[in-house]
């Protein structure tokens, strides 16, 4: 799979350390060559929750049967 900077990813597993959860969206900020990217996360009013380099098997793209969703961040979260 070949991603692009800009691109909406889905994240595959948690991440607790970061705040992160299994099917939490991302956008692709660096692609470093085939398999590795950064990825940032951030809170529905735009705050950036995390900023992470990620093998692609850790992510995938939105597809269309996805479905939106909100959550509220753990006290003490990052």
């Amino acid at each position: 799979m070949n991603y692009r900077e800009l691109d909406t990813v889905v994240l595959n597993r948690d991440l607790p350390d970061q705040g992160l959860r299994r099917g939490d969206l991302g956008a692709v900020v660096q692609v470093y060559g085939l398999n590795e990217l950064e990825v940032e996360f951030v809170t529905a009013s735009g705050r950036t929750q995390a900023l992470v380099a990620f093998n692609t098997r850790d992510v995938r793209l939105v597809s269309d049967e996805d479905l939106l969703s909100v959550r509220t961040l753990r006290r003490g979260a990052a």
